[in-house]
């Protein structure tokens, strides 16, 4: 039964024409009030995965839910078909489980307020912030448990709720979660900040249209919506050909020693709009790894890519969405069924955007991006200090960014652009660690015209005894080259302890014991490359060298010989490059590296891990 929107003044909106000015202004307004929104949460916010990592994402909508601005699409819509609830002047909802609100957020670690927008009677527009809360209970500090293998060892799950019910505010609910999770403090404080962000754009949405009137400022929301879908129209007329083309990848393993696991996707155009077929992905997984994909939110990573590759000047909105059909099976990787686990899902979030790039380069390679997407490594470290007092620590790495049309890509980058690195010294303030090392992986990065972005090597020395945990992929199948670029470096992890012992450990593991004096190695992959590099400047691979991103060795890949004193040896550059060509034969769109069974073979050899053994499911198969 869909929501009832409780009103005391029913009087329809009215369309009335706006003039550019006008729109203009509301329109950077409204993407003011978003940065207000970020602002607001990191200055109140406690833990360091949102307070200095950015870890949070908001959005506004208009009064029928579709958002006008924003970064993770509009999920208001579907959510207020299945709500079996008033939305009223006052209220403010709040949620955490996935399966209560068809994957709009994907795992319960990620806690979302909503907020209706009331101005004179009327609803006139929503507002909404998510977070990833440091630990929300359940098996392990965290609470992502790579042994999960249901969402109920994955910590408290909250369904849609009335934080604020007509103005009064539900305190005893607050005390009854606060009283399942490790971090309270942390999870009380993140949580009122995010309802501080969506009060402050709140405030915005009523101060524009006190200003210009509400039927300006819905009309003007309207237009905004209109103009995104007419520019996506000519994107996708431009760019999708009605011919389907096919793209998989693969999430390396799952924590259990099962894998690869393969996502698949079939794109065309077809009466003006794009589908997005995941028919042929795996089976949805026994451990944690599955990704609960809601479609609009699909959608949205479709448009974000188109955008950002084509035309950043559009306005990311909702107002596209009817131009993209997504399809995703039941019981697969993306969509499984309840209740199976889905707290690791970042792994498969971040080889979406790998896949959309491998999907929109077929028609228009120049417009192709290598892997690197890849995922979103995470590190957890928590026990008891000397004092008695609990620390727990829970913080997102990066790795390198794919090599692209434009440039090389970024070295030890977010897979989000608005994610930042938490500072050494806040972790050595706040945690029992000293940070030894934060540098670059030379060569780690494909070779290519435009040079993938290298990995980074994060060395942890341990200060207390107690268990760390890793959540991290792009270490069995690595990050893939194009147009002649290289694939990146592989992700590995290594343990050094006090005795001087080096222990190679898994890219998926929990509860994993550290002692006082050990060192992590905590080393990313790398993106892959894009273009010839055998084009690439010689010049530049020495100023590279110079600057510790390249080895010598290394600029071989490039075909470039340099000297002791790292200058180019021409002569020598022209010998090689002109022996490389005539060896490799005709460049290749895509360079996967070796394939999935010569990787098994050489696993050990390369990785010192076992190689993933074939999957195995324990839920449906899936359907069709």
């Amino acid at each position: 039964m869909p929501a009832r929107i409780i009103q005391t003044n029913d009087t329809p909106f009215q369309t009335v024409p706006i003039d550019t000015v006008t729109l203009d202004i509301i329109e950077n307004a409204l993407r003011n009030a978003r940065i207000e929104m970020d602002a607001t949460l990191v200055r109140t916010a406690m833990s360091p995965g949102i307070r200095e990592q950015g870890d949070a994402f908001p959005l506004i909508a208009d009064h029928n839910g579709k958002m006008i601005v924003g970064q993770f699409g509009s999920y208001i819509g579907p959510f207020l078909d299945g709500f079996d609830g008033t939305v009223e002047d006052g209220d403010l909802i709040f949620l955490s489980d996935p399966y209560s609100v068809g994957g709009a957020i994907s795992h319960s670690n990620d806690w979302l307020v909503l907020l209706p927008v009331f101005k004179d009677g009327r609803l006139i527009a929503y507002t909404s912030m998510f977070g990833h809360q440091s630990d929300i209970g359940g098996m392990v500090p965290g609470s992502m448990p790579i042994q999960a293998s249901t969402i109920f060892q994955e910590g408290v799950r909250i369904p849609p709720v009335k934080l604020w019910k007509q103005g009064v505010y539900n305190e005893d609910l607050i005390k009854l979660i606060m009283h399942q999770v490790r971090t309270p403090d942390w999870c009380k404080a993140d949580l009122n900040a995010l309802i501080a962000s969506c009060r402050v754009a709140a405030r915005r949405v009523i101060e524009m249209a006190e200003r210009f009137g509400d039927d300006v400022f819905v009309s003007a929301t309207d237009l905004l919506l209109e103009r995104n879908f007419r520019a996506m129209k000519q994107l996708i007329e431009s760019s999708i050909g009605e011919e389907p083309v096919s793209f998989e990848d693969y999430i390396c393993d799952d924590g259990k020693g099962f894998g690869p696991y393969k996502i698949k996707c079939t794109m065309w155009r077809e009466d003006g709009r794009v589908v997005l077929d995941f028919a042929g992905t795996d089976p949805q997984s026994s451990a944690s790894i599955n990704m609960f994909l809601n479609e609009n939110m699909m959608r949205m990573f479709f448009g974000i890519y188109m955008i950002m590759v084509f035309d950043p000047q559009i306005l990311f909105n909702d107002g596209y969405y009817d131009l993209i059909d997504v399809r995703i099976p039941e019981g697969s990787l993306l969509k499984p069924k309840f209740p199976a686990a889905l707290s690791g899902r970042t792994h498969v979030l971040g080889r979406l955007f790998d896949i959309l790039g491998g999907l929109l380069g077929q028609k228009t390679p120049e417009f192709l991006n290598a892997a690197g997407f890849s995922s979103s490594p995470h590190l957890f470290y928590a026990g008891t200090d000397k004092s008695g007092k609990w620390f727990q620590l829970f913080q997102i790495a990066f790795g390198g960014i794919p090599g692209r049309p434009l440039g090389d890509g970024p070295d030890g980058h977010s897979l989000f652009p608005g994610f930042t690195n938490v500072p050494n010294e806040f972790l050595e303030r706040y945690f029992p660690l000293v940070i030894e090392r934060y540098e670059t992986v030379a060569d780690s990065g494909g070779a290519g015209l435009h040079r993938g972005g290298n990995g980074i090597d994060m060395v942890y020395r341990f200060l207390e005894p107690g268990v760390i945990a890793i959540h991290d992929d792009r270490w069995f199948v690595p990050p893939w080259g194009v147009n002649g670029g290289e694939p990146g470096a592989r992700a590995r992890k290594v343990l050094i302890k006090a005795d001087g012992t080096e222990i190679i450990v898994g890219n998926k593991i929990e509860d994993y014991p550290v002692e006082a004096g050990d060192r992590l190695h905590f080393i990313t992959w790398g993106g892959g490359g894009w273009g010839d590099p055998l084009d690439r400047d010689p010049a530049l691979l020495a100023k590279e060298l110079s600057q510790g991103l390249v080895t010598a060795e290394g600029a071989r890949r490039y075909g470039v010989v340099l000297t002791d004193t790292g200058t180019v040896d021409q002569a020598a550059t022209t010998t090689l490059r002109t022996q490389m060509r005539s060896a490799r034969g005709p460049v290749q769109t895509f360079d996967f590296g070796p394939n999935i069974e010569t990787l098994r073979a050489n696993c050990m050899t390369e990785t010192g891990l076992p190689a993933p053994i074939q999957p195995q499911w324990q839920f449906a198969e899936v359907a069709g």
